[in-house]
Protein backbone atom coordinates (compact mmCIF):
# COMPACT_ATOMS: atom_id res chain seq x y z
CA UNK A 1 0.00 0.00 0.00
CA UNK A 2 1.53 3.31 -0.88
CA UNK A 3 -0.03 6.81 0.92
CA UNK A 4 -3.72 5.18 1.29
CA UNK A 5 -3.83 3.31 -1.51
CA UNK A 6 -3.94 -0.09 -2.23
CA UNK A 7 -2.34 -1.37 -5.80
CA UNK A 8 -3.12 -4.66 -7.70
CA UNK A 9 -1.82 -5.63 -10.70
CA UNK A 10 -3.61 -9.49 -10.44
CA UNK A 11 -5.64 -8.67 -13.67
CA UNK A 12 -1.81 -8.53 -15.23
CA UNK A 13 -1.00 -11.54 -13.69
CA UNK A 14 -3.89 -13.99 -15.09
CA UNK A 15 -3.85 -12.45 -18.28
CA UNK A 16 -0.18 -13.74 -18.74
CA UNK A 17 -0.90 -17.09 -17.58
CA UNK A 18 -4.13 -17.36 -19.74
CA UNK A 19 -1.79 -16.03 -22.65
CA UNK A 20 0.82 -18.71 -21.49
CA UNK A 21 3.38 -16.19 -21.12
CA UNK A 22 6.32 -15.40 -18.77
CA UNK A 23 6.84 -12.66 -17.19
CA UNK A 24 9.95 -11.86 -18.76
CA UNK A 25 8.05 -12.43 -21.98
CA UNK A 26 6.20 -9.25 -21.72
CA UNK A 27 9.41 -6.98 -20.52
CA UNK A 28 10.94 -8.08 -24.05
CA UNK A 29 7.30 -7.25 -26.10
CA UNK A 30 6.48 -3.90 -23.71
CA UNK A 31 9.77 -3.10 -23.91
CA UNK A 32 10.27 -2.80 -19.84
CA UNK A 33 13.07 -2.71 -17.39
CA UNK A 34 14.24 -5.21 -14.92
CA UNK A 35 13.32 -2.55 -11.97
CA UNK A 36 10.12 -2.28 -13.36
CA UNK A 37 8.95 -5.65 -13.25
CA UNK A 38 9.96 -5.41 -9.88
CA UNK A 39 7.73 -2.53 -8.92
CA UNK A 40 4.51 -5.01 -10.56
CA UNK A 41 5.73 -7.86 -8.67
CA UNK A 42 5.71 -5.65 -5.23
CA UNK A 43 2.10 -3.73 -6.00
CA UNK A 44 3.94 -0.62 -6.52
CA UNK A 45 2.90 2.18 -8.41
CA UNK A 46 3.80 2.58 -11.77
CA UNK A 47 4.31 5.13 -14.56
CA UNK A 48 1.21 5.66 -16.38
CA UNK A 49 2.98 5.03 -20.02
CA UNK A 50 4.76 1.55 -18.75
CA UNK A 51 0.96 0.75 -18.06
CA UNK A 52 0.23 1.69 -21.39
CA UNK A 53 3.03 -0.40 -23.16
CA UNK A 54 1.73 -3.62 -21.33
CA UNK A 55 -1.80 -2.96 -22.94
CA UNK A 56 -0.54 -2.73 -26.08
CA UNK A 57 1.16 -5.59 -26.29
CA UNK A 58 -1.33 -7.58 -23.99
CA UNK A 59 -3.84 -6.06 -26.45
CA UNK A 60 -5.99 -5.15 -23.44
CA UNK A 61 -7.23 -2.23 -21.47
CA UNK A 62 -6.10 -0.56 -18.32
CA UNK A 63 -9.07 -2.08 -15.94
CA UNK A 64 -7.66 -5.26 -17.26
CA UNK A 65 -4.42 -5.47 -15.71
CA UNK A 66 -5.04 -2.62 -12.93
CA UNK A 67 -7.19 -2.14 -9.89
CA UNK A 68 -6.82 0.69 -7.46
CA UNK A 69 -8.49 1.05 -4.12
CA UNK A 70 -8.61 4.25 -1.81
CA UNK A 71 -8.22 2.85 1.63
CA UNK A 72 -9.83 5.08 4.36
CA UNK A 73 -7.89 5.15 7.81
CA UNK A 74 -9.41 2.58 10.08
CA UNK A 75 -9.81 -0.09 7.21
Amino acid sequence: MVDGVKISYDGLWKILIEKKMRKQDLRIKAGLTNELMSKLGKGESVHLDALIKICKALDCKLNDILEVEIVKDGD
